[in-house]
Formats: structure tokens, C-alpha cells, sequence
């Protein structure tokens, strides 16, 4: 059986919904992300339909997406002056070492946790 074959279910009769191989999703379907560059949001729709692939570094051997219905989409939210505030002040406090407590013009990366010349002040010294 081939792998398209495997994946293509438009009736949901084996996997509960709708699912079709990857790149052949019927128009009137949308992932997430795509809802997103057409500027819409899935508004609490549940998902409708799924794309599937096989996928070899998975453990399961398969690679999903879900597809949501376009016509049942709504417009994205607007930022607000205080959503842009917030966001701001989030980028700031990744940005800020908790240790120096000097802002960088990177984030800090979590994997320290405090920025590069606090986590190998010895290496900063050498140098």
C-alpha cells in the first residue's frame, strides 16, 4: 500500500476526521499558520479535517497538521497600545541578565540562564 494510500481517509472512517496526504488538503482548508498569513485565527472552530506524512525521525513514523475550515475563521485580533506595552516589557526581561543585570541587544539563552560573560566569567578574563 502505498504511502498516500495510507493517508488518504476523507471520510474519517479510520482515524475520527477527515485526512488527506500532505499537499493534498481540498481547498477551504487551512493550517494554523496559513490561517495566519491570510490574517484569521480559527475563533474556537474545532479542527475539521488533518494532513498527514510519513516522517522518519519520528518515533511514530508520521508527521500531522491540522486543517481548519477558512470560511469559518475570524479576523485576528488587534494589537492594543497595552498588548504592545507587554510584549515589550517581555522582550526586555529576556534580554536582561538576572545576575549583572545589564540588557544585551540578544535575548539570554535559557540553556544559561544568566548572559555568556556570567556563565564563563573565567573564559572573559583570559581573553
Amino acid at each position: 500500500m502505498s504511502t498516500y494510500a495510507k493517508c488518504f481517509d476523507p471520510d474519517g472512517t479510520r482515524f475520527g476526521i477527515p485526512t488527506f496526504p500532505w499537499r493534498f488538503a481540498p481547498d477551504g482548508y487551512a493550517t494554523r499558520r496559513q490561517l495566519r498569513e491570510k490574517g484569521l485565527r480559527p475563533g474556537g472552530q474545532p479542527v475539521a479535517a488533518q494532513v498527514m506524512r510519513r516522517h522518519g525521525g519520528r518515533k511514530s513514523g508520521v508527521q500531522v497538521a491540522y486543517l481548519y475550515r477558512i470560511d469559518c475563521a475570524k479576523p485576528v485580533r488587534p494589537m492594543t497600545s497595552r498588548k504592545w506595552g507587554a510584549l515589550a516589557l517581555a522582550m526586555l526581561a529576556r534580554r536582561t541578565c538576572p545576575q549583572c543585570r545589564l540588557t544585551y541587544s540578544y535575548c539570554i539563552p535559557t540553556s544559561l540562564g544568566v548572559c555568556v560573560p556570567c556563565a564563563y566569567p573565567e573564559d572573559q578574563r583570559a581573553a
